[in-house]
């Protein structure tokens, strides 16, 4: 997935390095292993996508 180009807005956060690492252990567990920001981007997908469908 490529980053979104339009309807778009920058945000920079500071992350524990703990988090981090678990951001980077995701990132090594797809086949892609995608930048950290686009590993970001898929989570909050996956996480946005259950808040609005609901686990099941």
């Amino acid at each position: 997935m490529a980053p979104p180009k339009k309807n778009t807005e920058a945000l920079t956060v500071r992350l524990e390095r703990d988090l981090i690492g678990l951001i980077d252990e995701a990132r090594r567990r797809e086949g892609d292993i995608p930048t950290r920001p686009e590993m970001i981007r898929r989570i909050l997908d996956a996480w946005s996508n259950n808040a609005v469908y609901g686990a099941e």
